[in-house]
């Protein structure tokens, strides 16, 4: 799927404008980074923080989208790609079948560094985009927005954003006898993080009938996330997740 196909999307999709960042923007991303990497060195995932490397994000500069596609794009096929803001659910689940993640281009500001109620630059590339370079793990991505794209459903895409939320946003993963993290979420927030670490959080194996039926809360710290134990079972949960869905749309289309 091109992007001149993204019927959805397209209205959304801009051009990240590098040179216009401030230095004071520069700054931000700095400390926000700083504030950050101490924890992560300790508590990500082996993956992410391969991801963090080969995608050659930089501790004092903002990340340059097209500098990390052209690292993406010949390892797994994603590109980081600049839209505009909050997208609707149909361009999102376009872009992620394409194997294109949208990105704001927008930072945060000083005086907001622990918390943004909507995701920034450095929520989306710092938290999200490192784990786009693993094999696996991006497979597992787009498989799930080519599925979520062909449902019409609201009340099935909403179950299946449960998925998505205990997973990408906030998942976790059992990795050399400990709790790593690898959801965004947890990534990128000094609190869900140290939350999770000094377990004021319960932690639950993955298992993907209690992740569907287990209502997200946006208005609270987690007390319940989940472990994975590879994401090769994230890989097969998201088929077991199709297979759901595919039957959940038939018993919906004989009760009519």
């Amino acid at each position: 799927m091109l992007a001149e196909h993204l019927k959805a999307a397209a209205p959304y999709l801009i051009e990240q404008k590098y040179s216009e960042y401030s230095a004071e923007q520069h700054q931000v991303w700095q400390e926000l980074v700083r504030r950050r990497r101490p924890q992560i060195e300790s508590h990500a995932c082996r993956e992410y923080l391969e991801g963090y490397q080969i995608i050659g994000l930089q501790e004092d500069r903002l990340p340059n989208l097209a500098a990390i596609t052209a690292q993406l794009k010949p390892r797994t096929g994603w590109s980081t790609t600049a839209v505009s803001g909050f997208l609707p659910a149909q361009a999102f689940f376009e872009m992620l079948a394409a194997r294109m993640f949208p990105t704001t281009t927008w930072l945060r500001s000083r005086d907001s560094l622990e918390y943004t109620p909507e995701p920034d630059v450095f929520h989306d590339v710092f938290g999200h985009v490192p784990m786009h370079a693993h094999r696996v793990f991006a497979d597992f991505l787009q498989h799930y927005g080519s599925v979520c794209v062909r449902i019409n459903d609201q009340e099935l895409l909403e179950q299946l954003g449960r998925l998505f939320w205990y997973t990408v946003e906030f998942g976790l993963i059992r990795q050399d006898r400990a709790i790593k993290v690898y959801g965004s979420g947890v990534i990128s927030s000094h609190r869900e993080c140290t939350n999770v670490i000094e377990g004021g959080c319960q932690v639950r194996d993955f298992e993907l009938e209690e992740v569907l039926r287990t209502p997200v809360r946006v208005d609270r710290i987690h007390s319940l996330l989940f472990a994975i134990e590879s994401f090769d079972q994230l890989y097969e949960a998201m088929h077991a997740a199709e297979d759901w869905a595919e039957q959940r749309l038939l018993q919906s289309h004989r009760g009519r």
